[in-house]
């Protein structure tokens, strides 16, 4: 079981999402999309709350607003941290998460620390829990065939990209060839221009001889 959450809707059309448990959330780990983005208390057990971005956006293009639902979407499904306030919430892109066979289910770490932001929550906000939870919708995904049909999506989309490429490559090729023609054809008619005029001197300098011949 998966469930969804509409982040503010001013904020644009964004989705939050998290797993029933550590099992769904091995699930998302491995099903993950590139523009999704995870969250989780740090040094506390707490849901993993994941955030879709828009394709060719990045982490940074998180506005405060949708970054605050997800914050308190976090705090609020831990059971530690809704208690306390002043926790630290910690956020990366989906493809820094790392998963070994050594690790439990549910467990992640991440390849590169620096790409790990955190984000401090002084206190729950009822507010902002409460609205999220009424857009909240349960669905049991198939996610490794949303996978598998976004992969065929973007290779698919990858090939159109690689045709179009090579048309415009090819296009570009034949006006370089027609636009080297058309120089070297303007290059024969001035050097055929050229010749002709030395005729004409030539021709007009043997009919000055003749006349002064005949003088």
């Amino acid at each position: 079981m998966v469930f969804y959450f509409k982040a503010r809707p001013e904020a644009g059309d964004y989705t939050i999402f998290m797993g029933l448990d550590k099992y769904e959330n091995e699930e998302l780990i491995k099903y993950g999309f590139p523009e999704d983005i995870w969250f989780h208390v740090d040094k506390m057990s707490s849901a993993h709350v994941y955030l879709r971005i828009h394709k060719g956006q990045t982490i940074d293009c998180i506005s405060e607003g949708v970054l605050e639902d997800c914050a308190q979407l976090v705090k609020a499904n831990s059971i530690q941290g809704n208690k306390v306030n002043n926790i630290d919430v910690v956020y990366t892109p989906w493809a820094n998460l790392k998963k070994t066979a050594s690790m439990d289910v549910g467990q992640v770490g991440f390849h590169n620390s620096k790409m790990v932001r955190t984000v401090r929550v002084e206190k729950r906000i009822n507010e902002v829990v409460n609205r999220l939870n009424k857009t909240k919708v349960e669905r049991k995904p198939d996610l490794k065939a949303e996978r598998e049909t976004a992969n065929a999506a973007e290779r698919a989309e990858r090939k159109l990209q690689l045709r179009d490429k090579k048309r415009r490559e090819e296009m570009d090729r034949l006006e370089k060839e027609r636009q080297a023609e058309v120089r070297s054809y303007k290059g024969l008619m001035v050097a055929e221009k050229m010749t002709s005029n030395k005729q004409i001197a030539s021709e007009n300098k043997s009919l000055q001889e003749l006349e002064e011949d005949f003088m």
